[in-house]
């Protein structure tokens, strides 16, 4: 493959960057070209020494998604790193996928819990306004104290939620890391 036919297959699997990042990402592997034939190399030789331009764009690409969702954890952020590291092997289906989907269970779980809990009061009075004859003291007050119970629930839940995101974070650079070339030690 020659030096235009690499760039230009890059810069196709780089879409999904912002053309100034994928413009450095060019330039950087330009001077890989340039390098390899002031010593005497042929384009083809650097090219395949550099690898799939399509796997770069995948790990560059899941590299991108995780730096993003590190400075800015939305959730938004959280899935499109979550199908980026998913992107870098049929493998990461599983491996990923599954704790993401028990992760995001367990925090939409205690969320629902905490806030259906400190809307418990108020289903009491929509009960009472609905069947005038159906109200009990103790149902006000136990659903008052289950409104307590739910602002407890979702406190817990706040730090919980971030850091169970942090946590998924590390485990997707974990996994990133591991896809490209195995851990090194250092």
């Amino acid at each position: 493959m020659t030096k235009y036919q690499f760039l230009k297959l890059l810069e196709a699997s780089l879409s999904k960057i912002s053309s100034e990042e994928r413009q450095d990402i060019l330039q950087d592997f330009e001077e890989h070209f340039a390098i390899g034939l002031e010593e005497g190399k042929t384009e083809e030789e650097i090219s395949a020494a550099l690898g799939s331009p399509r796997n770069i764009a995948k790990e560059l690409v899941a590299t991108h998604h995780l730096e993003k969702v590190e400075t800015t954890a939305t959730t938004g952020n959280v899935i499109r790193a979550v199908w980026a590291v998913i992107g870098l092997g049929f493998f990461n289906l599983v491996i990923v996928l599954g704790p993401f989907i028990t992760v995001a269970a367990v925090i939409i779980a205690g969320w629902t819990t905490g806030i259906g809990f400190i809307a418990s009061p108020l289903l009491v009075l929509i009960n009472v306004a609905i069947y005038p004859g159906t109200f009990e003291f103790f149902d006000l007050f136990f659903s008052m104290a289950l409104a307590g119970i739910g602002l407890f629930i979702a406190i817990g839940m706040y730090f919980a939620t971030r850091g169970m995101i942090q946590g998924f974070v590390r485990y997707l650079k974990f996994n990133a890391k591991l896809v490209k070339g195995g851990l090194k030690h250092e």
